[in-house]
């Protein structure tokens, strides 16, 4: 037994609602990258404990992780979630809507990077984030949440350990910019931050202006 197994079987208590979101997103043929259920409880209990209200979301897929962090939200909490494709969108917000999340959650469709832009025009802030998309624009996206983040705010990356290939060199670029990003969280002055070994690996920081 692996310690993930371990974890889920001990832990976590995946209802069917979760399930079956797994398993239409198998059905529908899209990748199976949700997060393992150990980092959806671990994101569900970050937000939880430390009373987050506004979640901002980079990489909806079908939702999955979605349902984690919403049902750690208060009732006034809100959940906005970044989308490159409408599909996955239009599955994700519908696997919310059954959660019984429906007007507490908001997508936007495109690129990440245009619509973190409009958000930071806008003036948005929240006080907690996680980044689950393409892995090349990480360090992009960490720059970005430091403008969007409010004073405390909690940011959250999945897939930072690249299968282990993030302890040695390598040319994939996917690898390289995980590894520039681990090491832009962790030296950055106004962030306190670790790498948790769970799932494929999430790095957690604060930001501590």
């Amino acid at each position: 037994m692996i310690l993930d197994e371990y974890l889920d079987q001990t832990f976590i208590h995946e209802d069917r609602l979760l399930i079956a979101i797994k398993e239409e997103i198998a059905e529908k043929g899209m990748p199976p990258i949700s997060v393992p259920p150990i980092t959806g409880a671990t994101l569900f209990w970050l937000i939880k404990t430390a009373s987050r209200r506004r979640v901002l979301e980079i990489g909806a897929l079908g939702g999955y992780s979605g349902v984690w962090m919403a049902r750690a939200l208060p009732d006034d909490g809100q959940l906005t979630s970044l989308e490159l494709r409408a599909d996955y969108r239009d599955l994700a917000q519908a696997n919310l809507a059954r959660a019984g999340f429906k007007n507490r959650v908001t997508y936007l469709v495109g690129k990440a990077a245009e619509s973190l832009r409009l958000l930071w025009e806008r003036g948005a802030q929240f006080d907690f984030f996680f980044i689950d998309a393409d892995k090349e624009s990480y360090p992009l996206y960490l720059d970005y949440a430091l403008k969007l983040a409010e004073p405390g705010a909690i940011i959250a990356a999945d897939n930072t350990l690249q299968g282990g290939k993030v302890l040695n060199m390598s040319n994939e670029p996917a690898v390289q910019a995980i590894q520039a990003f681990n090491q832009q969280v962790a030296n950055h002055p106004q962030l306190t931050s670790l790498l948790l070994p769970i799932g494929d690996g999430l790095t957690v920081a604060q930001y501590c202006p």
